[in-house]
């Protein structure tokens, strides 16, 4: 059988953005279409907000309401991480059935099918902040800054989250199947959000796992959250934050487009 393919001409970078925006809105009905694939971004943060602060919060913090400040910028933190693992399990599956050959056959950017999933996943992030910080609010916290930093500190945590995005991408197009994605993907995920000062300061820790926290993105990303929400400082560890989103991406947005390039030829 012969695959058909699209003629090759120069794509400039204004018409790829508009492809991948095309494709992000194809994410989008795809997730309106079939909301059970957003139960991953609703029911976990919930889990994970309740067990944490009602299991350990009156052990590390005293009470459960103190702890519940501390802990819920972490959370949201650690939410958008493992709401990025997503990402690459809908591309791996769209692969295997094929959709990828149809993609090839239009004169489309090469890098517009990977950046329109990358976008759509905003959609998921958005969710899943929103269905935290609304139970959140139901249990008591209370954003003690101001609207204007609430929404810095909701960008700083989308635009991370959207560069955390490549390395799910990147697994994806590796790993031969959709059910081997999250599995891979945990093990890099865990270290990050686990490894951090989400859940306990980093005073407690070791001095060999100190080390790693203080350079953790999760921990700068965290640290700016709470400063942007409950006050304080944020404006070094949102920097740091952003630099080591603007790496990741610079690293894994490359490799995933080449390990895709030589997935679907």
């Amino acid at each position: 059988m012969t695959t058909i393919t699209a003629p090759t001409t120069h794509i400039g970078p204004g018409a790829a953005l508009r492809h991948g925006l095309a494709l992000a809105g194809r994410a989008v009905t795809k997730v309106r279409k079939n909301p059970e694939s957003l139960l991953d971004v609703t029911l976990q943060p919930i889990i994970f907000l309740l067990l944490f602060v009602y299991l350990f919060g009156g052990a590390i913090q005293g009470s459960t309401d103190a702890y519940l400040q501390v802990l819920l910028p972490g959370l949201m933190v650690q939410n958008i991480a493992f709401a990025s693992l997503g990402t690459g399990m809908a591309l791996n599956t769209d692969i295997s059935k094929g959709v990828f050959d149809r993609f090839r056959s239009m004169p489309i950017a090469r890098s517009a099918p990977l950046v329109g999933a990358v976008l759509g996943d905003i959609v998921r992030f958005v969710v899943t902040l929103t269905v935290l910080f609304t139970v959140a609010t139901i249990m008591g916290f209370r954003v003690q800054t101001d609207p204007g930093r609430f929404l810095i500190a909701v960008l700083l945590l989308i635009a991370f989250g959207l560069c955390l995005c490549w390395v799910s991408v990147w697994v994806g197009m590796l790993v031969k199947s959709p059910q081997a994605v999250p599995g891979t993907l945990v093990a890099f995920i865990f270290p990050l959000t686990f490894g951090s000062n989400v859940f306990v300061p980093s005073q407690s820790m070791p001095g060999w796992l100190q080390a790693w926290v203080d350079i953790n993105p999760v921990t700068h990303l965290t640290n700016a959250a709470r400063g942007l929400l409950l006050g304080g400082d944020w404006v070094g560890d949102a920097a740091w934050a952003f630099l080591w989103a603007v790496v990741i991406a610079g690293i894994f947005f490359p490799l995933a487009l080449r390990a895709y390039r030589k997935r679907v030829g």
